[in-house]
């Protein structure tokens, strides 16, 4: 079982930044794909930053340029550093992994997420 602990939410003025970081823990052979998505009141869960375990990464328009995630395999922690923000990014970020074990189908795992408030 994997277990996916998020951290660096919190309250922040518009134009301000954030760190959001996202370990893994449990039963890891190998990750592929980490990623952020967010959620804001009455919406859908959203894409926000993907990265592969090649380091290729994707972002959603309404991020580019502002957001940049990374990943450090060792210590199998995804990271996303957030700035300018803005109030429209205001919602619960969730972290995302996709792994997988040898002879396995690969699994989806999600963080508890994480409240990032944005005033203006």
């Amino acid at each position: 079982q994997v277990r996916l602990v998020e951290s660096g939410g919190g309250l922040v003025q518009s134009g301000g930044s954030l760190r959001l970081s996202c370990a893994a823990s449990g039963s890891i052979f190998s990750i592929n794909t980490m990623g952020w998505y967010r959620q804001a009141p009455g919406n859908q869960r959203e894409l926000v930053a993907t990265i592969t375990s090649g380091s290729a990464t994707n972002y959603a328009d309404s991020v580019k340029g502002r957001f940049t995630i990374s990943r450090d395999n060792a210590k199998n922690t995804v990271y996303l550093q957030m700035n300018s923000l803005k109030p429209e990014d205001t919602a619960v970020y969730y972290c995302h992994i996709n792994g997988w074990y040898p002879g396995n189908p690969s699994y989806d795992s999600w963080g508890q997420g994480t409240q990032v408030t944005v005033s203006s």
